[in-house]
C-alpha cells in the first residue's frame, strides 16, 4: 500500500497540486476537526466509489490510519484502484507534525 506522510500531504496542499483528499471518519469526528477533505464515512465508501477519482492522486485518511488502510485495500482489490495513498498516522499525525 502506498503511503504519504503528514508533511508530504502539507506540501501537496501548499503547492496546490490537483489531488483528492477523502476523509473516511464518521460525521461527528469530521465536525470536530478536519483537513477540508471530502467526507465519505468508511461504511459508505463502496457505495460511493464513483466519487473517488481514478485519474489523479487520492489521499485517504482517518484518525490514525487504520480505517483508511482498510478502505484502500478494499478499493484496490475490489475496484482496481492504483492511485490511492494512505495518510500515515492519520489526522493525529497531521496535527502532531504539521498542526491544524
Amino acid at each position: 500500500m502506498q503511503e504519504i506522510t503528514a508533511k508530504e500531504l502539507k506540501e501537496l496542499i501548499d503547492k496546490k497540486v490537483d489531488f483528492q483528499l477523502i476523509d473516511v471518519r464518521e460525521p461527528h469526528e469530521f465536525d470536530d476537526m478536519n483537513l477540508q477533505g471530502e467526507l465519505i464515512p468508511m461504511g459508505d465508501v463502496m457505495d460511493n466509489a464513483d466519487k473517488i477519482s481514478k485519474d489523479k492522486q487520492v489521499v485517504i485518511h482517518c484518525r490514525s490510519g487504520k480505517r483508511s488502510a482498510a478502505v484502500i485495500q478494499a478499493l484496490e482489490s475490489q475496484m482496481g484502484y492504483k492511485n490511492l495513498y494512505n495518510l500515515k498516522g492519520g489526522i493525529l499525525a497531521y496535527i502532531e507534525d504539521v498542526g491544524l
